[in-house]
């Protein structure tokens, strides 16, 4: 019996150090916690920013812009619904592979159009002839439209339309109001496919340029 009674002894510490070691692995930091973080960090979505990116080839290099899907054939559209509209602004901008024209309008509902190419700018109410910047010429007839006396909204004033930044577009000139259409001419430097579009709050029509390359 006294052989044996060390040997349960020594059972015993080897136990009990044993539970001190496995508490003292617990007790220390930076362990499951902070791994745990770690990897939901890695696999949270990339911030909305990062799908702007330009979209690379296998070679590094920029991939070519989206084709654009116009042609030069008219366009037209029925208004829908016009109240009280009237321009009020126009301004361009250029875009990655097009330029953009808008006409923005005071009012509700929607304007019709016809967008086409003509040989030669002139005024809707006198038929003179119109100077407009560029080698061919968009003209855009807004229906729908009406009076600035008749809506309280201040047009867009009569002639060339100032634009910086753009190349295809050479030039914009509104031709004010007449029995419900409001013409404005979009000079291009070539006849280049276009499109249009209508945005609401607020009212514009959108008319974009393919770049003339």
């Amino acid at each position: 019996m006294p052989i044996r009674r060390p040997a349960r002894v020594t059972r015993s510490a080897g136990l009990a150090a044993a539970l001190l070691l496995v508490a003292g692995c617990a007790a220390q930091p930076g362990t499951d916690s902070a791994a745990s973080t770690g990897a939901a960090s890695s696999s949270a979505a990339p911030e909305t920013g990062a799908s702007t990116a330009p979209t690379t080839t296998a070679a590094g290099s920029e991939s070519p812009a989206p084709e654009f899907n116009g042609d030069t054939s008219p366009e037209t559209a029925e208004p829908v619904d016009p109240e009280g509209l009237t321009v009020t602004a126009v301004r361009a901008a250029a875009h990655e592979g097009y330029e953009r024209v808008v006409f923005e309008l005071a009012g509700t509902g929607t304007p019709g159009w016809r967008v086409e190419y003509v040989d030669a700018p002139s005024s809707q109410g006198s038929g003179a002839a119109v100077d407009v910047p560029g080698s061919a010429w968009l003209q855009v007839t807004l229906q729908g439209t009406s009076y600035p006396y008749e809506t309280g909204a201040e047009e867009v004033a009569r002639g060339p339309v100032p634009v910086t930044g753009t190349e295809t577009v050479q030039g914009v000139v509104y031709d004010a109001t007449f029995e419900g259409t409001s013409v404005a001419w979009i000079g291009t430097s070539a006849e280049v496919p276009f499109r249009v579009s209508a945005l609401s709050d607020p009212t514009r029509l959108v008319v974009e340029v393919a770049d003339a390359g």
